[in-house]
């Protein structure tokens, strides 16, 4: 049986897109080699919910910095601040090598700087993605996850505050709030996608 036109045009189809997939396959495969991976541990919920940055980045929070998340870096010194409302910064400075993976252990400790004010209001955020940064006054508090939901919210003194959600990659949302004792208040909306947004460090989420 003679192969029609049709059937052999398909065929060359299917040839080119399997073509496509190996020489992707290899890109990914070189670009691994060329890059570092950086993996986060820590042992309890302080740890695992604090914020991270790579050289003044925000990337993500830390226990979600893995699999379809896991952070890969050009060779080189990077450097990492960890960041957790009550708790001082963790800092690190780690040498990233071609094709490694190197393990940083996080441990925050307390804060006795930290203040806790005795009348309070309560803010709830629902905003997506759920795994934006929240920051308040300047200062991360953690991420939106955090603050929705039942019996979750954030605390915050009674009186004007700056609010500042961002994530990378969207563009961030920012309000002022006067807030009075023992008030209920929500933030809700979406992070819209940035347009040409400039890179800033190299690094690569996978």
């Amino acid at each position: 049986m003679s192969i029609t036109s049709s059937n052999r045009l398909a065929c060359r189809l299917l040839l080119a897109g399997a073509l496509a997939v190996l020489s992707c396959a290899s890109l990914f495969a070189e670009r691994n080699r060329v890059l570092g991976e950086v993996q986060f541990e820590g042992a309890t919920r302080a740890e695992r919910t604090s914020g991270v940055w790579i050289d003044g980045q925000y990337v993500g929070y830390l226990k979600e910095l893995k699999g379809s998340n896991k952070i890969l870096l050009m060779p080189g010194d990077h450097d990492i601040v960890v960041r957790q409302a009550g708790y001082k910064d963790f800092s690190a400075r780690i040498p990233v090598a071609p094709g490694k993976k190197i393990v940083v252990p996080v441990r925050m400790e307390k804060d006795p700087r930290a203040k806790h004010p005795r009348e309070t209001a309560l803010v709830k955020i629902s905003v997506r993605p759920v795994r934006a940064a929240v920051f308040v006054d300047g200062l991360f508090v953690g991420h939106v996850d955090e603050f929705n939901g039942l019996g979750q919210g954030m605390l915050l003194s009674p009186g004007k505050h700056h609010l500042r959600i961002t994530l990378p990659g969207y563009q961030d949302f920012e309000m002022d709030v006067t807030l009075v004792a023992n008030q209920r208040y929500q933030v809700k909306t979406d992070l819209f996608v940035a347009k040409n947004l400039q890179t800033g460090p190299p690094i690569i989420q996978h």
